[in-house]
């Protein structure tokens, strides 16, 4: 099956792709494209798939840059593809041509970012904690540090959970209000004491309040498109005992 590769006319003219499960060689729970080597597929499967993602983005799978992501809002600037294990962080950013910037996500954002005008991109894995935590706003301040200007940056959240399927108690509300007690507008009222998150309204908040030229979702949700995209809370509704990971890739 042709991999379906998602992408934002913001991001033009670079290299980019939100890819979906499609076209992949996982079978079963993973059943397309899953690059999770974190997951319990089978590793020589994973690394067919993400081979297949490189060669979509015409880099070596060598120049396929990842991080181990831990929900932080640390961002690692990379000049070369890490010789040794990937750097615990949630974010990239680089200046180097040739090197693709990959973002592993099952509901969380993906976000990519492009001052196209600078040559700087970034890519950031924002789940509600690195979000909170300011991961989008620290990748934006990266990307200036190697000559961006945050008025000339795109920011695209790829695929994600919507609000209308993340459901959330009131400890993740009080987590959020406390902070900021405007937050309290990303929630709507669920059943009883439970409410619903909207995600990607937040991601946009944080990156338009950071200054970036523009930024938007593409508006398509993990959880509701099982034949497209991988939900680590679908599956675990489903009660299923693993779920695959998408990759987000941009290059220069």
């Amino acid at each position: 099956m042709t991999l379906e590769i998602l992408t934002a006319d913001a991001l033009a003219p670079l290299r980019h792709g939100f890819f979906t499960r499609r076209g992949g060689a996982s079978s079963g729970v993973f059943s397309g494209l899953n690059c999770g080597l974190g997951s319990s597929d089978q590793t020589e499967v994973v690394e067919i798939n993400r081979g297949r993602v490189a060669e979509a983005m015409a880099v070596a799978p060598a120049g396929l840059v990842t991080v181990h992501q831990v929900h932080s809002a640390d961002v690692a600037a990379v000049d070369a593809a890490p010789a040794g294990p990937p750097p615990r962080a949630d974010a990239m950013v680089t200046r180097t041509p040739g090197l693709a910037l990959a973002i592993l996500t099952a509901d969380c954002q993906p976000v990519l970012f492009a001052d196209a005008e600078a040559g700087v991109i970034g890519a950031a894995h924002a789940g509600w904690k690195g979000a909170l935590a300011g991961v989008l706003e620290t990748t934006v301040a990266a990307m200036e540090a190697l000559g961006a200007r945050r008025n000339r940056i795109a920011a695209v959240i790829g695929p994600t959970i919507s609000q209308r399927h993340y459901e959330v108690g009131p400890e993740f509300f009080d987590d959020f209000t406390l902070d900021e007690p405007a937050h309290a507008r990303f929630f709507a009222q669920g059943a009883g004491d439970r409410m619903q998150f909207d995600l990607p309204a937040y991601g946009l908040e944080r990156l338009r309040a950071a200054g970036v030229g523009l930024a938007e979702w593409t508006r398509h949700c993990t959880y509701a498109e099982p034949e497209r995209f991988f939900s680590y809370r679908r599956a675990t509704h489903l009660k299923e005992a693993d779920y695959g990971r998408m990759m987000a890739v941009i290059r220069l």
